[in-house]
């Protein structure tokens, strides 16, 4: 046992002394050649000794900054970070695997990990030369696939934290996220002339650099409060943050949120449909959308649904395309992105045309606003089923974890709450670009991750209230 120590002590002194070793030379050719490089390497230095020394705070603290970085997309930080929490990850295990510690993970990891390393495939061919978009997109290929690596690394790093962190502590200290989107949403609410929005449309974006985006962000976590509300001692803080989380969200005038927030009600009531949870269902739901219709905005996208081929049967697919490109609808705008999207895959079915291009092979030059056929169409027939199995895979998951929680645990409402929360998300991915909200997923796998840890971890949180 004690030459294990001294092994472990050993080879993590060797660790560091290697890393003192490489930033010193850094330094040194930093200071000789661009001095403002010093100060970065030595913020990245502070971050490191803090991420080894205080490992749970560290996580935690990363976690929750993220929710604040996309306001500076232009400068790249949001990637710098995503880059720089892979890299904080991959070091961690690194010397854990050399200290001859365990790393944790479970299969849903690997299966994840597996399906990431799939995903690559759509990056190497068209580096190759492959495909009718050959090697033009591949620095968007890249970033896509990057983008989704971090979630992996999201989830493989906050495995590390099981035994170390109790669930509901971490899952709590997740709403330490929404400070800084809040605040600069009521900001942008009630002090635009201070902070105004970035859109013509007044709508809401925060920090989460779009309204969607930004609804998206608080559907989570109202879905969050409402698990809280179920074993929570300060109800009243609770109900507050719950109403002032729906009223932004309704503020963001964004039609996908209260399309999956209506999805999440409903998921969540039917399979314990009772009279009371019918009537308050309802009426929570009429209350969101009456607000929401009441903004001029709101009017104008609820008008635009009925005015489409689906509502309207005197609009047939091609007059729709043609009023698509001048109504300022839309709902109809989709549907002819749609249909360019299908057209466009149909020249190459088996495999797409190579991870983030969808929005460059239509004349709309536009995401897909489908996540189903931004797969269809970027890695083919193969690439959607690929993701459909993924998809079948975190509904599995969540299923088991469901059945295998005590009945009336945190553990087992949690469970109940991320399938509703999951079903609400498929829906919403077939009428907007869901796959995109970094924010929303960054949290939702490290709360999947959470939700992964067995219920004893949950009962010794229990045992220690």
């Amino acid at each position: 046992m004690l030459s294990d120590r001294l092994n472990a002590s050993f080879y993590t002194s060797l660790a560091i002394g290697l890393a003192g070793v490489l930033i010193g030379l850094a330094v040194g050719f930093g200071a000789g050649a661009v001095p403002v490089y010093v100060g970065l390497l030595f913020g990245v230095v502070a971050v490191i000794v803090f991420f080894f020394a205080r490992f749970e705070q560290a996580v935690l603290t990363l976690l929750i900054l993220r929710s604040s970085l996309d306001p500076f997309s232009a400068q790249q930080v949001p990637a710098a970070f995503a880059i720089g929490l892979d890299a904080l990850t991959i070091l961690y295990v690194i010397v854990q695997i050399l200290i001859k510690n365990k790393i944790i993970t479970d299969k849903f990891f690997w299966l994840f990990a597996g399906w990431v390393a799939l995903l690559a495939i759509w990056v190497v061919l068209p580096m190759l030369g492959w495909g009718l978009l050959g090697n033009t997109y591949v620095a968007a290929g890249i970033r896509e696939w990057t983008r989704i690596f971090s979630w992996l690394m999201v989830y493989l790093l906050v495995m590390q934290l099981k035994g170390r962190m109790h669930p509901q502590k971490a899952i709590t200290g997740l709403f330490f996220s929404m400070i800084v989107p809040i605040t600069v949403g009521l900001l942008q609410l009630f002090a635009p002339s201070v902070l105004p929005s970035v859109l013509a449309c007044n709508c809401l974006d925060s920090t989460i650099g779009h309204p969607s985006a930004f609804g998206s962000f608080l559907f989570l976590f109202i879905c969050l409060t409402l698990w809280k509300l179920g074993h929570a001692r300060n109800r009243w803080a609770w109900m507050m943050l719950l109403s002032l989380s729906a009223f932004l969200m309704v503020m963001t005038k964004s039609l996908t949120s209260l399309l999956m927030f209506t999805v999440f009600i409903i998921a969540l009531t039917v399979p314990k449909l009772n009279l009371y949870r019918l009537i308050g269902g309802i009426l929570f739901i009429g209350v969101v959308f009456y607000f929401f219709a009441s903004t001029e905005f709101g009017h104008e996208k609820l008008n635009a649904v009925l005015e489409t081929p689906i509502f309207n049967r005197e609009l047939d697919l091609s007059r729709t395309i043609l009023l698509a490109a001048g109504d300022g609808n839309s709902a109809n705008w989709r549907i002819a992105q749609w249909t360019f999207l299908l057209d466009a895959w149909k020249q190459s079915p088996l495999l797409g045309y190579g991870l983030g291009t969808s929005k460059f092979i239509t004349i709309e030059q536009n995401y897909a606003h489908n996540d189903y056929l931004r797969f269809l169409a970027e890695g083919g027939i193969i690439g959607l089923i690929s993701f459909i199995v993924f998809l079948g895979a975190k509904m599995l998951r969540l299923i088991k974890c469901l059945r295998n929680s005590p009945v009336l645990s945190p553990r087992r409402r949690l469970s109940f709450i991320m399938i509703a929360i999951f079903v609400a998300m498929l829906v919403g991915m077939t009428s907007d670009n869901v796959w995109t909200h970094t924010t929303l997923f960054f949290y939702w796998y490290l709360l999947f991750a959470v939700l992964g840890w067995e219920p004893k971890y949950w009962k010794m949180e229990i045992e220690n209230r």
